[in-house]
């Protein structure tokens, strides 16, 4: 049975040889890519496409115009969310902007 630092020392030696394994084939690929890109002439727009705002991120932070006022207050509400008690329970058609 190997011994535990024994089975340290494998594994450095593993971990050595994947690294350059790694770095051996990082290399190979790197020259074929740049061997396409000079021959086909791409740009990095060709391979790499926009990205693209996600939706939340293009409708975050824009305000709404205000639906409703209390006339005796000038207070506005969007009409989204929790309605305010002003209009609570009320017919909201007489506090249209």
């Amino acid at each position: 049975m190997t011994s535990y630092k024994e089975l340290l020392k494998q594994r450095d030696a593993l971990e050595q040889q994947i690294q350059e394994a790694r770095t051996r084939e990082l290399a190979d690929a790197v020259g074929k890519v740049r061997a396409l890109v000079a021959e086909y002439g791409l740009t990095s727009e060709d391979i790499f496409a926009p990205a693209r705002a996600s939706r939340t991120a293009s409708t975050s932070g824009n305000k709404v115009a205000p639906k409703y006022k209390n006339p005796e207050t000038g207070e506005t509400w969007t009409g989204r969310g929790k309605a305010p008690k002003w209009i609570q329970d009320q017919d909201r058609s007489k506090f249209v902007i």
